[in-house]
C-alpha cells in the first residue's frame, strides 16, 4: 500500500525518516535540551536540513513522571507546530499524542499525522483524524495505559497480538473516513513489552509488513537495545539502534522514527541499495 501524507508518496522500498522533536523537560534521551521553544525550532531546522521527511513533535514523555495536563500539552506543542508549518510548508508534521483535544488543536495548527503511541486509549483521536483529513499511526501496547511501564507482561504470541490490534485499529480508522493511504501501523517497541517481545517483533516484522499497511518503527535508543547489549545507558545505544534499523528496513518497514537523522539515512540508503531499490550514490570501482 502506498503511503501518502501532505501530497508526498512513499511506496514499498522507499524509506522515510521521522525526526523526533521533544518539547518536554524530562525526555529520556535529550533530557530537555529542546524543551525551550527556540531550541525546539532549531532542532527542526537541523533535521530539515539533514533531509528528514517528517518531524514528530511531542509534549509529554512516554514514561511515568509529572502530570501534564491537556492545556499544558497544547501549550508545548501547538505554537511549535504553527511555527514549523509557516517555515516549512512542505514538511510533514506529526504530533505525538494520545489525547483527542491535543490532536484537534494540532490539526488546526497544521499537523498532517496523529502519532497515537498508546493504541487508541482515547478512541476519539481516530475520529479527529477522519474529520480533519489527516493520517493516523495505529500502535500496539497490549493492555498498557498511557505513561505506564510494563510489568511481567505476557503474550501467547506478541507478533500475532500486535498484528491483530494494529490492523483492527487501522480498519476502524478507515471505516471512520481516514484515507487508507494515510494510515500506518506500529509494533511499538518497548511499550507494553519486555526486551524479548521487542526482539521478536523486530525479527518477525515482515509479518506486519505482509498485512499491506505501511509500518512505522520507533527504535531509537530504546531500552530493548540497551538491555540486549548488556545494559548500555541511553547515550551508548546508537550502534544497536542502527542494527535494528537495518533489520526492520530489510523486512520492509516504511517510516523510521529517529533521533539521528544522518546516520539513519545512511543505513536506510545502504539497505535500499542492497535490496536493489536504490542505485549506489557513486559507483566507479572497477568501472573507470
Amino acid at each position: 500500500m502506498t503511503l501518502t501524507l501532505r501530497g508526498r508518496t512513499f511506496t514499498a522500498g522507499q524509506f522515510a525518516i521521522m525526526a523526533i522533536v521533544n518539547r518536554t523537560p524530562d525526555s529520556f534521551f535529550d533530557k530537555g535540551s529542546t524543551f525551550a521553544f527556540d531550541a525546539a525550532l532549531e532542532r527542526v531546522d537541523l533535521v530539515a536540513a539533514q533531509g528528514a521527511d517528517l518531524v514528530d513533535i511531542g509534549g509529554v514523555k512516554a514514561a511515568p513522571g509529572d502530570e501534564v495536563t491537556v492545556a499544558e500539552e497544547i501549550d508545548r506543542t501547538i505554537p511549535l507546530i504553527e511555527a514549523v508549518r509557516a517555515r516549512y510548508p512542505k514538511l510533514i508534521i506529526s504530533v505525538d499524542t494520545w489525547r483527542h483535544e491535543v490532536a484537534q488543536a494540532a490539526c488546526r495548527a497544521g499537523a498532517d499525522l496523529l502519532n497515537d503511541t498508546w493504541s487508541g486509549a482515547d478512541p476519539l483521536v481516530a475520529e479527529v483524524a477522519a474529520r480533519r483529513g489527516v493520517g493516523l499511526v495505529c500502535s500496539h501496547v497490549g493492555r498498557a495505559r498511557p505513561r505506564t511501564r510494563p510489568l511481567r507482561v505476557a503474550y501467547e504470541n506478541v507478533t500475532a497480538d500486535a498484528i491483530a490490534r494494529t490492523t483492527d485499529l487501522a480498519e476502524r480508522a478507515a471505516a471512520l473516513g481516514v484515507a487508507r493511504s494515510a494510515v500506518l501501523i506500529d509494533p511499538t517497541h518497548d511499550f507494553g513489552k519486555n526486551t524479548y517481545h521487542s526482539l521478536q517483533l523486530t525479527r518477525e516484522l515482515d509479518q506486519m509488513v505482509a498485512t499491506g499497511w505501511p509500518v512505522l518503527v520507533s527504535l531509537s535508543n530504546k531500552d530493548f537495545v540497551g538491555e540486549t547489549l548488556g545494559g548500555l545507558p541511553v547515550g551508548e545505544r546508537l550502534t544497536g539502534t542502527l542494527a535494528a534499523t537495518a533489520i526492520c528496513a530489510w523486512h520492509g518497514a516504511r517510516v523510521f522514527r529517529a533521533h539521528d537523522v544522518l546516520l539513519t539515512r545512511q543505513v536506510l540508503d545502504m539497505v535500499a541499495s542492497i535490496k536493489g531499490d536504490r542505485p549506489p550514490g557513486r559507483a566507479i570501482r572497477g568501472l573507470a
